[in-house]
């Protein structure tokens, strides 16, 4: 499978859909020069609200996590903002920490809060993400 050497997967529990929606709309220049993968509900909202192009896989609760976790061991995805809501218990935690293994098994940069988003973006390392 080709890599997408420029893509980021987004990702935002329901609890910080709002701050993704923020954070993108105030970012979508920049975020408008990378391939996007995001969960179903992210991504809609990232298409409807902020006006990004996006590749969406399933929900998180529904495999999701799974997914872009398996694009990230594919070489398909090379960073991941995963913008976690720490005080909600997750049915499908294990699949939250697998995103977040893989990330680290596979040295793919990984935010898992705005600050960290903010991070990246303003980064010129962010650029050799895609290279």
């Amino acid at each position: 499978m080709q890599a997408h050497k420029n893509m980021i997967a987004l990702i935002a529990h329901d609890g910080r859909k709002a701050d993704m929606v923020a954070f993108a709309t105030y970012n979508r220049d920049r975020l408008a020069t990378f391939d996007l993968v995001a969960t179903e509900t992210t991504g809609t909202l990232l298409i409807e609200k902020v006006g990004l192009e996006c590749e969406r896989v399933r929900s998180g609760p529904h495999g999701g996590d799974a997914q872009i976790a398996a694009m990230v061991a594919e070489g398909r995805v090379r960073a991941v903002i995963f913008l976690v809501d720490p005080l909600t218990s997750h049915p499908h935690d294990p699949d939250i920490q697998t995103v977040m293994r893989v990330c680290n098994v596979h040295n793919v940069p990984i935010a898992t809060n705005i600050a960290g988003a903010d991070l990246f973006v303003a980064s010129e390392l962010f650029d050799a993400v895609a290279a």
